[in-house]
Parts: structure tokens; sequence; C-alpha cells
């Protein structure tokens, strides 16, 4: 039992303390994470989307390299949430993801005006509301925060980020009513290494994700946090299981183990 507690608490007291600090960072948000105009706008266009999906089906596709040999074209029909620079892919597609979910303050900032130009719902993180000169058409500021670990059912309130924007959407979707979620290009596996959520600047190719420009030469991003992610993932697997809901993994050569896998061909 000691040794156990022992493994536990170092744990504990590292989430215990990023818990304490994001409630001290959030302290002079929270005035306008709730009053501010364009979040009391973006609370009410939120409301508009609950259970909206109820009973239906959707895909959240990851930017993992397996997108490559993933056929895109089969979603065309589907209800599709996507991410981040996930628009790159728009042209080649021929069509857009039906949602678009954003949560990085490095990826909002250096992609504030292509994230505003996309004309389908977005929704954003709010405490990357400044980097927006005015409140585009169809976004929703999302009150996310790191406090956590807990899967949100109101997403008009706090939302915990679960270290991955997957983590985000997966709540959206539930949150929407969708009775089945699968899961495509969530690689779970990334070549670069070092300490999680550092900053780093790309020197060359992105082999990361689906496109080498996707995080090119220059661009500043921040090094996954897989143990959390995969933390975030199992509240969502239980969230959804409670409530006689499934998330699957449809990913090809995916390394995510939170969720039942399936062959994505077998969908269609």
């Amino acid at each position: 039992m000691k040794q156990t507690l022992n493994a536990i608490l170092p744990s504990y007291a590292l989430q215990s303390t990023k818990n304490i600090y994001d409630a001290i960072r959030r302290v002079p948000q929270l005035p306008d994470a709730y009053l501010h105009p364009w979040r009391r706008e973006s609370i009410q266009r939120i409301k508009a989307f609950k259970d909206i999906h109820k009973g239906k089906r959707a895909f959240i596709i990851g930017n993992g390299p397996s997108l490559k040999r993933t056929d895109l074209s089969k979603l065309k029909n589907e209800f599709t949430f996507g991410m981040n620079r996930i628009y790159l892919l728009f042209p080649e597609l021929g069509f857009a993801t039906t949602y678009f979910v954003s949560i990085n303050d490095l990826v909002i900032e250096q992609c504030a005006d292509e994230i505003a130009a996309l004309s389908i719902p977005k929704f954003i993180a709010w405490h990357s509301h400044r980097y927006f000169q005015c409140f585009p058409d169809e976004l929703m500021f999302l009150y996310t925060t790191y406090t956590g670990p807990k899967f949100a059912h109101d997403m008009t309130r706090r939302v915990w980020e679960g270290a991955t924007v997957t983590n985000v959407a997966l709540q959206l979707a539930f949150y929407m009513g969708f009775e089945k979620v699968i899961l495509i290009g969530v690689d779970h596996n990334f070549t670069s290494k070092g300490d999680a959520n550092k900053t780093v600047v790309s020197t060359g190719n992105d082999l990361n994700h689906f496109s080498a420009n996707y995080f090119g030469k220059g661009f500043r991003w921040q090094l996954p946090d897989l143990d959390t992610s995969e933390i975030g993932y199992q509240k969502a697997h239980d969230a959804y299981r409670s409530a006689g809901c499934e998330v699957l993994d449809a990913t090809i050569g995916g390394k995510l183990t939170v969720f039942p896998k399936v062959d994505y061909n077998s969908l269609f």
C-alpha cells in the first residue's frame, strides 16, 4: 500500500500544482470569460448546438500522417470535425469539414486570419480571442482551461482542454448529441521528442502531420503531452459509454489504445 501511495502522490501533487496555477492564472479572465460581449454571444450560439445531431454519427479528423493513407473522399456526406490546420486539405478534398475546432494559443496566433476566413462553424479558445480584430460570423469562443481532469457536459461553461484539441472536439460532439464518434488521423505518435508542452520552432518539413507545411519551417508549436491527453480520452470513453454512446478509433496504424479499434473501410 505504501509503495502504491508513493507512486500516486507525485502525480497527484503535480496535477494539484497545475490546478492551483491555472486557477490563479484564470482569475483576471473570469469576468470576461462570461461577461464580454463576444463570450455572451458565443454562449447563445453554442446553446443552439445542444443535441442538434442526437442519434447521429460523426468523424473527428486528427492531423496525423496516417491521413495520407485514408480515403477521405468517403467523408463528403458525413458530419465531420476538423482541427487546427485541417483546412490545408480542403482544396484537395473539394469540401470542408462540418465543424472546426482550435484551442492552441500558438496555432491561433499564427493562423487567426486563415481561421476567421473559414465559412463553417468555428469553436475557438477564449484565451486566444485577442488575435481576432472582429467577431467573425459562425465563430464561438469556448472557455477552455488546463484545470482538470473533467469531461464537460455543458460547453457554454468551463471546458478542460485535456492537452489536445481532439479532447475538446470529443466534448463538443457529445454536447451535440452524436451517438457514435469515430476518430481518424489520431496517430498518437510523434517523431519530435522533448518535454511535454515545450514551445519549439520548426526547422524544416513537418513529419508529424499530414502535410510537410502543416507546422513548416519557422512555425512555433508545442510538443505533445500524450500522457495527459490519454487521461482526457479515458474520460471521454467513460462519458460516452455511460450515456449509451461510443467512440471508435479507425486511425490507420494509430498508437492510441483507449478506444475500440475499427476498420475504416468497414464503416461505409
